[in-house]
């Protein structure tokens, strides 16, 4: 069998006194959506950061591809095919989307200067071929100007387009409308039948039911449940949720 894209070995992450992490290991697999779940303070965030190459682990490791490796940055895991999408999206709200797609990686002729209408062009084809937003007519718009949804769906396009092998999605259905919620969810599902992996971080279980593969639940900084969707419902993920 193939080795999984991510995988976490037995991780520890302590902040001073506090352990936000104790012994925690999963993976994520080629294709494959995961639903990670837990109350407020489950350590989440951190696996989400530490994954991200914000955080690094005081003990326990990563490997990508079945290799051992460690994240000191958050270039580290960009490098692994890692994007991550936060709530907020990390992007600028007074640069167009094209400039957002492009930033920190613009493309530029022999003297420097910017490639802003080959830019621009493939710009307009992700944001119509890759994520499909509606509303949207022209990669020029500032993100300012945009809705929750459509800011999610620029920041889902510049994943896409740089072959990100992972998404993690911490909680991006939480400031969006019902409609935009079902975009996204569905934006999910497209890229799982491209081989694109995601993690789906969230509080809302349903959400999360509709689309992921594999739910792993977390409690205090420790993994309590790992089980495929064909094997549970959503009462008990309700359950283990609640009650852990």
């Amino acid at each position: 069998m193939a080795a999984p894209l991510l995988e976490l070995h037995g991780i520890t992450k302590r902040f001073g006194a506090l352990t936000a992490l104790k012994d925690l290991s999963f993976h994520i697999g080629e294709g494959e959506v995961i639903g990670l779940l837990g109350d407020n303070g489950a350590g989440k965030s951190t696996t989400v950061n530490l994954i991200s190459g914000i955080h690094k682990p005081t003990s326990g490791h990563l490997s990508v591809d079945g290799k051992q490796t460690l994240f000191t940055c958050r270039t580290d895991s960009a490098d692994a095919g890692i994007e991550t999408i936060y709530q907020n999206t990390a992007l600028v709200d007074d640069l167009s989307i094209t400039r957002n797609i492009f930033m920190g990686r613009e493309r530029t002729n022999a003297l420097g200067f910017l490639k802003e209408g080959e830019m621009r062009e493939i710009a307009m084809e992700v944001l119509n071929s890759a994520v499909h937003i509606s509303g949207i007519d022209s990669p020029d718009k500032l993100v300012g100007d945009l809705s929750g949804g459509q800011k999610q769906a620029v920041a889902i396009a510049r994943a896409v387009y740089f072959k990100r092998r992972i998404l993690m999605l911490d909680e991006p259905t939480s400031a969006l409308s019902v409609r935009e919620t079902e975009a996204l969810l569905s934006q999910v599902l497209k890229l799982k039948a491209e081989n694109v992996s995601s993690v789906l971080v969230t509080h809302n279980i349903y959400h999360a039911y509709q689309v992921c593969d594999r739910f792993v639940i977390m409690s205090h900084g420790t993994k309590v449940f790992d089980v495929a969707k064909a094997d549970t419902d959503i009462a008990q993920l309700t359950e283990y949720v609640v009650l852990t």
